[in-house]
């Protein structure tokens, strides 16, 4: 057994050692992984917020038509950063009607179209925009933003002139107390909440891509340089090349898994100290599974990876194979995304890669449900298992160190 194992870790070492010449290679499985998530979290929120003041900054362009604008309408529309022009409306033109005014629009002369006409005691109104302009989705919100502000004032105003309490009236349900108060969720739940909607995606979708290029590089790289009839003729089993192999790949994905890791606690820690977000509240059993959850899920995609890609006869037909076999993932992903967890039934659980990215949002919201756990622990390890034979099926194959001619 010491013997057999030795072969395993010494095969795998060889492995690490030709993969990690490459200096690109260090930077791919170090670096990237290291930053994703700070640069997704801190540069990402601070370009948002910068975009955002830009566009605050900016003056837009709204046309009124109208034969008797309301003249308090006009200056607090003045006073959002919205530069009027009048023109005249012509009174059996529909509202809503784009007319010559979708052209101006389009080529961005204008920014919105606001009309209004008087129709009794009500005021009729239209506002044309453009949905593909920033500039005028802008214009649109700060003209809306009035609007709706003029209309809670008229409507107090005419409540006040006709001798009603316009918060009686219009106000008749209260809400006692702090409406903040209300939510009996921690904020750390809640954090989890929010990082369980996309964690596991993140986290599937890099176990996956990151065993790619190791798993093409050990199997159809070794067969196109010649070099898998030589590792063949070592003093080792089919199934130990396998374990070698796979412990190596495993290696790879595991450091580029927890670096990943290491990129989020620093994220969250510097969101930690802004409103954003706080550091979710996880007990010490949900950190364990999500840890097993996560290692059980890298034993199968790496044992099938490895088998997918000794099944191709050059790397160029193994990145062909395993490219789109991200969409595995990459749905069953997606999907586990919109699933509520309330009152889920256990089936769930037992479906591949669904099962443990279901698993982890769970975990991450510190939901800890005994018959989900046993359930996804015993179905991912027969997947895993599974994988595993598939593989060692195919490292037993005679065609595998054949003519690639």
């Amino acid at each position: 057994m010491s013997s057999s194992l030795r072969r395993i870790t010494t095969i795998s070492k060889k492995e690490l050692v030709e993969f990690a010449r490459d200096w690109r290679t260090i930077f791919a499985l170090l670096i990237i992984p290291l930053l994703m998530f700070p640069l997704l979290f801190i540069i990402f929120p601070l370009l948002l917020a910068s975009e955002a003041a830009e566009l605050d900054a900016i003056e837009v362009n709204v046309v009124i038509q109208s034969n008797d604008f309301p003249s308090d309408l006009a200056e607090q529309l003045n006073g959002s950063g919205i530069e009027l022009n009048y023109e005249p409306l012509v009174m059996d033109t529909n509202l809503s009607s784009p007319l010559d005014d979708g052209d101006r629009l389009r080529n961005g002369s204008i920014d919105a179209v606001l009309r209004m006409k008087e129709n009794g005691s009500v005021w009729d109104y239209a506002l044309l925009y453009m949905s593909t302009s920033e500039r005028s989705q802008e214009a649109r919100t700060r003209a809306l933003t009035v609007l709706f502000e003029w209309e809670e004032n008229e409507t107090e105003r005419r409540l006040v002139d006709a001798g009603l309490d316009p918060d009686e009236t219009l106000r008749p349900l209260n809400w006692d107390g702090e409406i903040g108060n209300s939510d009996v969720a921690t904020s750390g739940e809640q954090a989890g909440m929010v990082l369980s909607l996309f964690i596991p995606l993140v986290l599937s979708v890099w176990t996956f891509s990151s065993a790619i290029q190791p798993s093409i590089d050990m199997t159809a790289g070794e067969r196109e340089r010649g070099t898998l009839e030589a590792l063949l003729g070592l003093p080792c089993s089919r199934v130990e090349l396998l374990f070698g192999k796979w412990l190596a790949v495993a290696t790879i994905t595991g450091i580029g898994v927890v670096l990943q890791l290491v990129g989020l606690l620093f994220a969250i820690g510097y969101l930690a100290t802004t409103d954003f977000l706080t550091v979710p509240t996880l007990s010490v059993a949900s950190i364990v599974f999500i840890g097993i959850a996560v290692l059980l899920f890298a034993i199968m995609v790496v044992a099938f990876e490895l088998a997918l890609a000794m099944r191709a006869h050059s790397v160029k037909e193994a990145g062909s194979i395993l490219g789109p076999a991200l969409l595995l993932i990459l749905f069953p992903a997606l999907f586990t995304q919109v699933i509520n967890l309330d009152g889920i039934e256990t089936f769930w659980f037992s479906i591949p890669v669904v099962n443990v990215l279901l698993a982890l949002r769970e975990l991450l919201m510190d939901r800890f449900v005994v018959e989900h756990i046993v359930t996804w622990i015993v179905s991912s390890g027969i997947y895993a298992m599974a994988a595993a034979l598939y593989a060692a099926r195919q490292f037993k194959r005679e065609d595998i160190v054949t003519s690639l001619s």
